[in-house]
């Protein structure tokens, strides 16, 4: 390792760093100043990429979760060779940028996954790192070894601190993932204050005890550093690594150094002098030596000859494993179509019921065996929420090939270890709970939605319909909590055939999370419409389910269990439409033809009903119309009974029509 150039491009980065946030006036400076040896050890020597090819399948996926740091990130991409150029990291936190104030996945070559609210990147590097252990158990052989990486994250005490780093963390010692390695910048600040203020844990002892690998190293030593990512990287020996890296927040600004006043801009006023103390030219900003460009450029291409050496393993192995390789490309590559899916779902009889939970396992269990690439998990739900791939095995040490995972109580992890599968892009990532806890995982749901990830979520019990566990587990608001989310899908199928709708719609979508509100109450099947006209309007959002035999009068619009009742209360009367409306989203999608055809703009007699808050219904109901919810929250009682109390009933739609 040449620890002199290595030493010479920590400190441009640092003037990377201290340029783009002078520039603009805004950002961190702490964490890309305190930790630039560790970037300079990993960019310049230990990180397995390609900067030419970003999406190398056998890569080391590298995730900040301490995402307000982002400017480590933006320095060391450009710097080793990444397709950001220098005039994308002086536009930092400029608008239409490739250099947004947090890291996004989908804006910035290089950057895995988007991070900001802290701690969702370690669960996302969880589950990066399961579904590296999965891919590399599925599609390894004897004779070739195609997938032989690690997932590397580097954190602060925020991300530590939050609640959803340590749900992640124990999933990880517990499931024994020794394919990751979680670089802790332990600098003894947060924002605010002095880290002692908030906190005086052994993460060494804390860390042991949850089953990982701990040491303790100085962080701003670049022997150091190197020989303790490459102790992690040999030490396959089922326990996930955390390296404690003692570092100086802000070092190279000596003012505010060590300091809480290091985290954020506080030293962007003493750049001139601190680029000075580091040996960087005077007025010239942004600068890169050409030695430092020239150590990095023939490192890209010794990487780029390591990757073609990988790739004709990987063509040998294409060879000798056609129908592994056929699936590995439909994984990395393919899109699945909603109308092949339901091809997979026979019908369900016109007659009977069933809850939508029953008939989404059942379902479901029809995908993903025509789908080898879904795995799903529960949040030890899987009794309740009806998602077991049977027969699929369990994920686990002795089984990472298993497509079920056991998350335990662990809402949160859930969804951010769900969106780190989505985000490797190898499987189709979903996770199961009921609908009233969304808000325990909802800060993962959102960055799903952010970012545009195909992760399913299977809520279920999604009503007050869950009767005696009373008005804590009765989700009353929370399926309108969710449909403002921008581009997520929320469905609540009304019976078993827009149960399949909904399920072929979510994993048949490549640009964006569903979730399915499911039911834990038998539902009647709507035989009055055929399954086909079920399935293909819920694809849809909506349709209508019982057309008028007369002249138009009233529309009757419902959701999930309640269209039972719009259907019943339209009973006998002619001149009454009934509209089934499962997704918002996807009906507001459907171009003005579909959606006049089925909400004609000349009826404006309009009910609906949904058992929930009623606020965001006047969108389609109009303000001559009327909606039938539930403005309060429920009641311990038998269903049924709840349902009448609240009047989501028949007879509240007769009266609503009369």
């Amino acid at each position: 390792m040449n620890n002199t150039l290595l030493a010479q491009a920590a400190n441009e980065a640092r003037g990377l760093a201290m340029d783009a946030v002078h520039k603009c006036s805004s950002g961190h400076l702490g964490l890309p100043l305190g930790c630039a040896e560790i970037g300079a050890v990993l960019f310049g020597q230990n990180l397995q990429c390609d900067p030419a090819d970003p999406t190398w399948l056998n890569r080391d996926r590298f995730i900040l979760s301490a995402g307000h740091g982002s400017m480590f990130l933006y320095s060391w991409l450009h710097l080793s060779g990444y397709a950001l150029p220098i005039e994308e990291v002086a536009n930092f936190r400029v608008m239409g940028s490739h250099t947004p104030g947090h890291p996004e996945s989908f804006e910035t070559v290089g950057v895995e996954c988007t991070t900001g609210p802290l701690g969702q990147g370690i669960g996302n590097a969880v589950g990066f790192a399961l579904s590296g252990k999965m891919a590399a158990a599925k599609y390894n052989t004897a004779e070739h070894k195609i997938i032989d990486n690690h997932i590397i994250v580097l954190a602060g005490d925020g991300c530590l601190q939050e609640g959803v780093a340590r749900e992640s963390v124990a999933f990880a010692g517990h499931n024994r993932l020794d394919n990751l390695i979680l670089i802790y910048d332990s600098n003894d600040v947060t924002l605010d204050a002095m880290a002692k203020v908030t906190q005086d844990e052994d993460t060494l002892a804390i860390y042991s005890a949850l089953g990982w690998d701990a040491v303790v190293i100085e962080g701003n030593d670049l022997d150091a550093i190197s020989t303790a990512i490459e102790n992690a990287k040999k030490g396959d020996n089922g326990k996930p690594k955390i390296i404690i890296a003692r570092t100086l927040i802000g070092k190279g600004i000596p003012e505010v150094a060590g300091t809480a006043k290091a985290h954020g801009e506080g030293g962007a006023k003493f750049v001139d002098a601190a680029k000075k103390g580091l040996g960087l030219p005077e007025g010239t900003p942004f600068y890169v030596s050409t030695e430092v460009k020239a150590y990095f450029a023939d490192l890209k291409d010794k990487r780029g000859a390591i990757h073609g050496e990988w790739n004709k393993v990987f063509l040998a192995w294409s060879a000798a494993n056609p129908e592994l390789a056929k699936q590995l490309d439909a994984a990395r590559n393919g899109e699945l179509k909603a109308e092949d899916l339901l091809k997979l779902i026979p019908e369900y009889p016109a007659e009977g019921k069933a809850a939508t939970r029953n008939s989404g396992g059942e379902i479901f269990n029809h995908i993903a065996k025509a789908v080898p690439n879904i795995v799903t998990g529960s949040a030890d739900l899987f009794g309740s929420t009806k998602n077991y791939l049977t027969g699929m095995g369990d994920f686990g040490p002795t089984n990472p090939t298993g497509r079920n995972i056991w998350f335990g109580i662990r809402e949160h992890a859930m969804g951010a270890i769900c969106n780190g599968i989505a985000y490797d892009g190898l499987f189709l990532p979903s996770g199961a709970t009921f609908l009233v806890f969304a808000d325990y995982c909802r800060p993962s749901i959102r960055l799903a939605s952010l970012s545009r990830l195909p992760v399913t979520y299977i809520f279920t019990h999604d009503s007050v319909g869950v009767g005696e566990d009373g008005p804590t587990h009765q989700p009353v608001e929370t399926i309108s909590g969710l449909r403002v989310i921008p581009n997520l899908d929320v469905i609540r199928p009304g019976d078993a055939e827009e149960t399949a709708g909904a399920f072929a719609a979510a994993f048949s979508r490549s640009d964006g999370p569903t979730l399915l509100a499911l039911s834990r109450q038998d539902l009647p099947h709507q035989g009055g419409a055929s399954a086909a006209t079920r399935r293909e309007g819920t694809l849809k959002g909506g349709y209508v389910l019982v057309k008028e035999t007369a002249a138009l009068e009233a529309i009757v619009i419902a959701t999930g269990s309640e269209v039972q009742w719009a259907v019943e209360g339209a009973k006998g009367k002619p001149g009454v439409r009934v509209v089934s409306l499962p997704c918002f989203e996807r009906f507001d999608r459907q171009d003005a033809a579909y959606r006049e055809s089925v909400l004609p703009a000349a009826c404006t007699k309009r009910i609906a009903i949904e058992a929930g808050v009623s606020g965001l219904w006047w969108k389609y109901v109009g303000t001559q119309g009327q909606i039938i919810g539930i403005d309060r929250f429920g009641i311990s009682a038998p269903g049924n009974q709840v349902f009448k109390k609240l009047g989501i009933t028949t007879e509240a739609v007769v009266k609503a029509l009369a």
